[in-house]
């Protein structure tokens, strides 16, 4: 059998993301508002529902919207990570309705990522 090398592997990796990242759904994005009590009392529900609002107004199908728990970030809530498909994920801090509504048209419809809001990239 050959040797794998990091060249492989990398290869292999992008192929099992892209094949997994959003197969719940089938949808080109997955937008996750984090909701742990530290993120609603943060304004997780307002951001929520403001992405929500705007997936409406825009009459977009492609994007599924996921709630989850804190991920122990406290103190950046309210955090939410963007997922598009066969990319790797954006975890953006300290967000409200402005900022969600920007990353809503900017990020998720146009590919643009608001470097501004970004807490990390990846998922490391």
């Amino acid at each position: 059998m050959p040797k794998l090398k990091v060249e492989d592997l990398k290869r292999i990796k992008e192929e099992v993301q892209k094949t997994t990242s959003l197969r719940e759904g089938g949808k080109r994005v997955k937008a996750t508002v984090h909701m742990g009590t530290c993120g609603i009392a943060s304004g997780a529900r307002t951001v929520l529902n403001a992405l929500v609002g705007a997936i409406e107004e825009e009459g977009t199908q492609d994007v599924m919207v996921t709630t989850s728990g804190c991920i122990g970030i406290c103190s950046r809530e309210p955090l939410v990570t963007v997922e598009v498909a066969g990319e790797e994920p954006i975890t953006y801090e300290y967000m409200d309705e402005n900022k969600m509504r920007q990353v809503f048209k900017q990020h998720i419809l146009s590919g643009k990522v608001q470097r501004q809001f970004v807490l990390a990239k990846g998922l490391e």
